[in-house]
């Protein structure tokens, strides 16, 4: 059961672990967002596909984003009590730092099981849908628009230009067809107005035009024929495209399960083999990680006495982000072949893992331990002088005024 001091403690994690998470999420969203509306657009495609493409990106953004949240919110929740002397007051009163880790403990295993089922099972159906997307949006399945004022190869030998397009695209102004109906015989159609129409059968469109001069070419007829018309459907064969290909294709969208399966089939090829147990365990040890995270911030979150320095908050983000970073390159090297894929993976974890015990060792159980101590000496030096530094710059500026 959860004591009064346990439920302090984790309202001040909750607002923080929230807010970051949240804000990690949405920074790694947006940056994705411009990339997408940019590929979009050279494709032709209806802006709609922008948000059902990060839709199937956010579990990849959660799963980078929760390990962030979780240590930066324990490690703001910690140093507000080291902060406010609280810290001093709890192991004054008998709790030990081991004890006060049962709170952050409890968010750890929630968040670390919420982070195995979106790399282990939700985030490859997600990617499979996103490259389906991309498939989709390139083949045109999607109904990519038609880029004003350009040339458009659109079905069998079609050639379609508009000038302009209003209503979203509903009503097109300045219409030119071309149709080569065979090697004698072609259609041209201008018209001042027209719009695309559904029809029961999927895989044909009408586009309806207004106001137009009908040519029509024939080795069968002396000259152009030449028909001018108020109204003219003209039935637009759609381009087959070819369905998407089944997941699987990459081991990014394999499940844990599936992944396991396929490494230990007699019939996989080694280099396949190498890339599904790479990814696999990069998978594991993204998610081990988190059950050390609490040490790591109390060992970050403690500043010097008589000090509010924020070193370890930043530092605590490079932490996370450089180990992300190893994980990815020794993913790389597993996948290739040149070391095991357990071992590249594993052996990094395992000198973090000995770092952050240190670490926890050091705040936790030496008086006034601070493991980051020497750092926080060389940055209050470093403030110093650039604050000396920028005094100086200011009376010079003074001074020449």
């Amino acid at each position: 059961m959860l004591t009064a001091t346990d439920r302090y403690i984790a309202r001040l994690i909750a607002v923080p672990l929230a807010s970051t998470l949240v804000i990690s999420a949405m920074l790694l969203v947006l940056e994705k967002m411009l990339r997408l509306f940019d590929f979009v657009a050279a494709q032709g495609g209806p802006v709609s596909v922008v948000w059902r493409m990060l839709a199937n990106m956010l579990p990849e953004y959660l799963a980078l984003g929760i390990p962030i949240g979780l240590m930066l919110g324990i490690l703001l929740g910690l140093r507000r009590l080291a902060l406010s002397s609280e810290l001093d007051v709890l192991r004054g009163v008998g709790i030990s730092p081991a004890r006060m880790m049962r709170v952050p403990y409890m968010y750890a295993a929630g968040l670390a099981l919420i982070n195995l089922a979106i790399v282990g099972f939700i985030q490859p159906y997600s990617r499979y849908a996103y490259e389906g997307l991309q498939y989709e949006l390139r083949s045109g399945a999607l109904g990519a628009s038609i880029k004003i004022g350009e040339f458009a190869n659109i079905g069998k030998g079609m050639t379609l230009r508009i000038e302009e397009s209003f209503d979203s695209g509903r009503d097109l102004r300045g219409i030119f067809v071309r149709v080569e109906q065979d090697q004698d015989q072609s259609l041209a159609v201008t018209a001042a107005r027209g719009t695309f129409l559904r029809t029961d059968d999927p895989d044909t469109i009408i586009l309806r035009l207004s106001d137009g001069v009908l040519v029509q070419r024939s080795a069968k007829l002396a000259s152009p024929r030449i028909l001018s018309f108020s109204g003219h459907d003209l039935p637009i064969d759609l381009p087959k495209i070819e369905s998407f290909r089944n997941r699987g294709g990459a081991d990014r969208e394999l499940t844990l399960p599936e992944l396991v399966r396929v490494g230990a089939a007699v019939e996989t090829a080694p280099k396949t083999r190498n890339e599904v147990l790479a990814n696999m365990n990069f998978r594991l040890v993204e998610v081990a990680m988190m059950f050390l995270l609490p040490l790591a911030a109390l060992a970050f979150a403690i500043p010097p006495k008589r000090s509010t320095s924020a070193l370890g908050v930043f530092l605590s983000i490079i932490f996370i982000v450089t180990y992300h970073k190893i994980n990815q390159y020794a993913e790389g090297l597993g996948e290739s072949g040149k070391v095991n894929p357990f071992i590249a993976l594993w052996v990094p974890f395992l000198l973090f893992a000995g770092l952050i015990f240190w670490m926890y060792h050091v705040a936790a159980h030496r008086p006034g331990g601070q493991p980051i101590g020497a750092l926080e000496a060389v940055f209050a030096k470093t403030s110093k002088w650039l604050g000396k530094w920028a005094r100086l710059g200011r009376q010079k500026m003074r001074h020449a005024l």
